[in-house]
């Protein structure tokens, strides 16, 4: 009897994990998350991508940067976005916390480490390693 209660328990705990990732997966109507990815299809749409560069310049006039699952998006100009796949860590840009480089010669290359602090307090809260970044450009 102990044997089939523990194994009900299990299975029951099981389907719930099946349900709480498939709701991480599908972000609710008018959630952060669900603002986030209509931003960044929005920023993407009309655009396409280009070849993987390494390095980008930075010295950008005004750049927006942004964060969207596991992903920093560079926000040029209305016709140039980077977005580059860190894997995660720098994701609270998105929540307004500031993106702490550490940069030579204003270039931002793959493998750099960034990390993100929230200002109001002076903690950081995750880093990340840059990863290639992907122009989208459009016509």
């Amino acid at each position: 009897m102990r044997f089939l209660i523990s194994f009900t328990a299990a299975a029951a705990l099981s389907a719930l994990a099946v349900v709480g990732a498939n709701a991480q997966r599908e972000p609710a109507r008018g959630s952060v998350e669900a603002k986030a990815a209509a931003e960044y299809r929005q920023l993407l749409a009309g655009k396409t991508p280009g070849k993987p560069e390494t390095c980008i310049d930075t010295r950008f006039n005004n750049p927006r940067l942004t964060a969207y699952d596991g992903k920093l998006i560079y926000r040029v100009s209305s016709k140039l976005v980077y977005v580059s796949d860190t894997g995660g860590g720098c994701s609270n840009v998105a929540r307004g916390d500031t993106l702490v480089t550490r940069q030579y010669q204003g270039r931002l290359c793959r493998g750099d480490i960034a990390q993100t602090v929230n200002l109001p307090i002076g903690m950081p809260t995750g880093s990340c390693a840059m990863g290639d970044f992907i122009p989208y450009r459009s016509k």
